[in-house]
């Protein structure tokens, strides 16, 4: 007892200075060099925006470089009419682009997710289309849309439409060209993301539901719609920041012509940076676009509950 009784009261070891801390430390000193490289190209770029919006700066009008506090701004909102129709028809491309791309990405995904002959193939072709680039697929459509080897010169061979017409160059059929075009790249996005999510509600929930005498539409109303709102939520989410800011398909397919019909916000942004070298106000469209988005994306999020429930 008298030898356990000395062991006990034997001081402890010093603790080294530092031990302790350093473990705690380690995950930080990890991911520094990460974060540094995030805030130089990300943070930089981002705050660089933010300063050029209150500026006027244009290279070929340096005489009037100098702060110009809300004056872009102004010009945007009150000075500016291509600014309006410019972001109204941006608008108008995301709701209908997004729409139809979740409707038919969730057909897709319902279709593929089925046993049939042949489905990994079929699941192949589905999906091939968002591996293609996006100024690829502008390429390939501009050739499909051609008006002298595309479809309207094989149109007018079968005595439909008339020989030389061009789908891109007419007012009243570019926005539906555009829209497929755009589809076909982005229709697979959907059907991949649905496609994943369809695959991991249990069968015991179908099974049960027609022992209770559900049909196919009760079921999905019930049961596959209900799993998959966390999915198409963000999805749509995505894609609607996507389509906004969408500039490689349509400047390759119309330059946001003809007459400006199918110039889109961004698109707008790029011709007054690059083409009138005004980035000023270019600087102060793109912070007006990042406000638009992440208003809307804050009161989508919160008007659909997004991972508020359980599956």
């Amino acid at each position: 007892m008298a030898q356990a009784a000395a062991v006990a009261k034997q001081p402890a070891p010093p603790r080294r200075r530092g031990s302790s801390s350093t473990p705690r430390r380690l995950p930080y000193l990890l991911i520094a060099p990460a974060g540094l490289l995030m805030l130089g190209f990300i943070a930089y770029p981002v705050l660089s925006v933010f300063y050029y919006s209150l500026q006027h700066y244009n290279p070929t009008k340096p005489w009037r470089d100098g702060f110009a506090g809300f004056d872009n701004f102004t010009r945007a909102f009150t000075e500016d009419p291509q600014f309006w129709d410019t972001l109204t028809f941006s608008l108008q491309w995301v709701v209908v682009e997004v729409g139809l791309q979740l409707l038919f990405g969730l057909a897709l995904a319902l279709i593929v997710n089925q046993t049939f002959a042949g489905r990994a193939l079929g699941r192949a072709l589905v999906f091939s289309p968002w591996a293609v680039s996006g100024v690829l697929t502008s390429v390939i459509w501009v050739l499909l849309y051609n008006s002298q080897t595309g479809i309207t010169r094989y149109l007018a061979d079968m005595g439909i439409g008339e020989y030389g017409t061009s789908w891109l160059s007419d007012t009243a059929t570019v926005f539906p060209a555009a829209i497929v075009a755009d589809l076909w790249r982005g229709v697979p996005f959907f059907a991949i993301l649905i496609l994943a999510d369809l695959q991991s509600v249990s069968r015991d929930l179908y099974e049960a539901a027609e022992v209770d005498g559900a049909g196919r539409f009760r079921q999905f109303l019930h049961i596959t719609l209900p799993h998959l709102k966390d999915a198409i939520v963000l999805s749509t989410l995505l894609r609607m920041v996507w389509e906004f800011n969408n500039v490689d398909l349509l400047y390759t397919l119309t330059g946001g012509g003809p007459a400006g019909v199918t110039t889109t916000l961004p698109l707008y942004v790029a011709h007054t940076s690059v083409d009138a070298h005004d980035f000023g106000y270019a600087s102060a469209l793109t912070t007006v676009a990042f406000v638009i988005l992440l208003f809307c994306s804050v009161i989508y999020l919160r008007l659909s509950k997004f991972g508020g429930g359980d599956k």
